[in-house]
């Protein structure tokens, strides 16, 4: 069977050195599981997604799977938004549906301003309590004291195709400065089957029309990967975090920035209905082949 075509986006940004790369094979249907686990290991992004099944036109949604250079992630926010943006640009926009290991997810896009933008709308998202011990593990890893957090946003772990624990640092300066072993922080998410981040938030000044706003750093140690430019996944469960919190009253919009302390800044815009899933949107843009 020849190679597949691997192309290569950098999503949640306009600019292809910013934002979170993406690996994507948009014609995966013959790899097994062992192939695309060797591909992304090759490609070293944080996450490649795989198309396993085409549907183009058809009622049932198109199949795809996410892998990290290490092992299956269950869902992808900016994997996800990168393949919509590739198709895009193949087959027109519009509206595509992926049938993803966490269930169906719908994906919108759309060009503005003379670039196209994808939304995603997530699956339920759910927020469980932080137990004391998870909340102590975490402010140990990070080197954090517990009167660093911000008093009005609670710890909790949050849901909406990955399960994240959230943190909201109160002061910029400790929120910049924080450190991690990855070694420890990896040993840590596995005990705890975390698959994807953990999500440190600092809340920034709100917007002129009221809006809160964001910024992210999401720990996610993955071979030489530690911390994740942009994460579509862990927005949409900060929406739903922040929903079911009271700290917004739907229909409401988040901006969050994520990327700056790895050189690579990307914006992700995330709206929050009174109801249902999480939609996050942003751009895509091709990186050349090394």
């Amino acid at each position: 069977m020849p190679s597949p075509e691997i192309l290569r986006y950098a999503a949640f940004t306009t600019d292809p050195a910013g934002g979170n790369p993406a690996g994507i094979v948009l014609d995966a249907g013959g790899l097994d599981e062992p192939a695309m686990l060797r591909i992304a290991a090759e490609v070293d992004y944080a996450e490649t997604a795989f198309l396993t099944s085409t549907a183009e036109g058809a009622v049932a949604p198109r199949g795809i799977r996410y892998f990290s250079p290490v092992a299956e992630v269950p869902f992808c926010g900016h994997a996800t938004v990168a393949t919509a943006i590739a198709l895009a640009e193949r087959e027109g926009v519009g509206t595509v549906r992926f049938a993803t290991p966490v269930g169906e997810v719908r994906i919108d896009t759309e060009e503005v301003d003379g670039r196209l933008v994808a939304s995603f709308t997530s699956v339920e998202p759910s927020v469980e309590a932080m137990p004391g011990d998870v909340l102590a593990e975490l402010l140990d890893l990070l080197g954090l004291d517990r009167a660093a957090l911000d008093e009005r946003h609670r710890p909790a772990i949050a849901y909406a195709g990955n399960r994240h624990p959230v943190l909201v640092v109160a002061d910029g300066a400790a929120f910049d400065a924080f450190t991690f072993d990855p070694v420890v922080a990896r040993t840590l998410m596995d005990a705890r089957g975390w698959p994807a981040t953990i999500t440190v938030l600092h809340r920034e000044p709100d917007a002129p029309d009221g809006g809160l706003r964001f910024e992210a750093r999401n720990v996610f140690p993955v071979g030489r990967i530690t911390e994740d430019p942009a994460t579509g996944a862990a927005a949409a469960a900060v929406g739903g975090y922040l929903r079911e919190s009271g700290a917004v009253r739907p229909p409401a919009r988040v901006r969050i920035a994520q990327g700056r302390h790895v050189g690579r800044p990307s914006e992700l815009v995330v709206d929050i209905p009174e109801h249902g899933g999480i939609v996050v949107s942003g751009s895509a843009v091709p990186i050349a082949a090394p």
